[in-house]
């Protein structure tokens, strides 16, 4: 039996979701300076060379591996929006919010997040992070149907979780911290 384009193909663009999954946790793990291809490759149990047929390079994984996470986040607030209580926005942000807490509980994609961050001068991961954010808040506010200051305290709340998250915020007893963490709950 001989290989066909297609079957080449569509074992290429089975492989790339496979490849992204792989690169967002390594990439979470350590870093986009800290990771390299061949990292994502054996986690994704395929060759170097085989990731470089499938990404350009190494931006291109990464930015990969940002949309899937940004994806998996519209996901979730898709899901929570669906679990409110009731429509109202603030009802739906709350649904939201809780279902964003529960799944960065996991980590990997509040870590990536924070990894792309800190390379967004990088013009093209840059451009992948303001692309995921801006379909994040287009989310919020067209499925809640709150106000700009609706959507932005959700933002801004969501980035208050991350730091409280990755700082390790949850029960410190300065009263700084304390205030910080008031009313905002994670799950273990």
């Amino acid at each position: 039996m001989s290989t066909t384009r297609s079957s080449i193909l569509s074992t290429a663009d089975a492989r790339r979701p496979l490849v992204a999954t792989a690169a967002l946790a390594e990439f979470a793990r350590g870093g986009y300076h800290g990771t390299t291809v061949a990292d994502v490759a054996r986690e994704a149990k395929i060759s170097p060379a085989y990731v470089f047929k499938l990404y350009a390079g190494k931006e291109a994984l990464f930015i990969a591996a940002l949309e899937a996470c940004f994806e998996a986040i519209l996901v979730a607030l898709e899901e929570g929006a669906d679990a409110a209580a009731n429509q109202t926005p603030e009802a739906i942000l709350d649904a939201m919010g809780d279902a964003y807490a529960h799944l960065i509980s996991d980590r990997t994609l509040l870590m990536l997040q924070v990894h792309a961050q800190s390379v967004a001068e990088i013009p093209e991961i840059g451009a992948a992070l303001r692309s995921g954010l801006g379909r994040v808040t287009t989310f919020a506010q067209s499925r809640s149907g709150g106000s700009d200051e609706d959507v932005q305290r959700f933002i801004a709340f969501g980035q208050l979780c991350h730091l409280i998250v990755t700082t390790q915020l949850d029960g410190r007893p300065e009263q700084w911290a304390t205030l910080l963490t008031r009313g905002i709950r994670h799950p273990d």
